[in-house]
């Protein structure tokens, strides 16, 4: 079976949010691994004002055919209203670590 691997990117408030979502996703087996940024600055437009604030980006390691779990997991547990999710697919890699994110996200 050829399986489809994704980076899923989405930001945290701060440290805190970020390591309880990233434990949650990989304690889950929907991600393999996910990457916690240091602290990035954000300037975005919401509800007609532009904002700034302090975040973290996680980059997250996941099959395509958990990307449904991960959105809900990330839905249930994010402080946000509209939490940035978004989802690229990977294209190449090295074999060796797509089948290490194969082999830890296994339900």
């Amino acid at each position: 079976m050829q399986h489809q691997y994704l980076m899923v990117s989405t930001t945290c408030p701060d440290e805190v949010q970020a390591n309880t979502l990233a434990r949650a996703l990989v304690e889950s087996r929907i991600a393999a691994c996910v990457h916690i940024s240091a602290p990035i600055r954000s300037i975005y437009a919401w509800e007609g004002k532009i904002c700034e604030e302090q975040e973290f980006s996680l980059q997250i390691k996941c099959l395509q055919s958990r990307y449904s779990e991960l959105e809900q997991l990330v839905l249930r547990l994010h402080p946000y209203q509209v939490p940035e999710i978004i989802a690229v697919p990977v294209t190449h890699g090295l074999p060796a670590y797509l089948d290490w994110i194969k082999d830890n996200t296994q339900p």
